[in-house]
């Protein structure tokens, strides 16, 4: 039986580049030019070396079904943001208008 406190939680980041690209099915200058883009952002060690967490690396997977889907990097960033900011808002619960989105379908009629 493994004990759960000694597993790394999605966004603890653990993974060095090669096995991060080796996970998400990428070649590792993929991963540097994708964080030069800020389409993921790993941590650092203090040498600079790129950390990835699980969360990252589903993050990669993502952008690459994406360009595989034929949407170019501009497209995926823009993608990529709006999602950041939908999960932002549900985990606030706000609307931005002070509302709370649950059960409040006038936030979504169309006029």
């Amino acid at each position: 039986m493994t004990d759960d406190r000694l597993r790394p939680d999605d966004s603890t980041p653990v993974y060095a580049i090669s096995v991060a690209a080796q996970i998400a099915g990428l070649h590792p200058q993929t991963l540097r030019q994708y964080d030069r883009l800020g389409l993921v952002s790993p941590d650092r060690t203090g040498g600079r070396n790129r950390l990835y967490s699980l969360r990252d690396i589903e993050r990669l997977r993502e952008v690459s079904r994406l360009s595989s889907d034929g949407v170019n990097l501009a497209g995926i960033q823009r993608i990529l943001e709006l999602q950041t900011e939908v999960e932002m808002l549900r985990w606030t619960g706000i609307d931005g208008k002070g509302a709370t989105m649950e059960g409040n379908t006038d936030a979504f009629r169309l006029e």
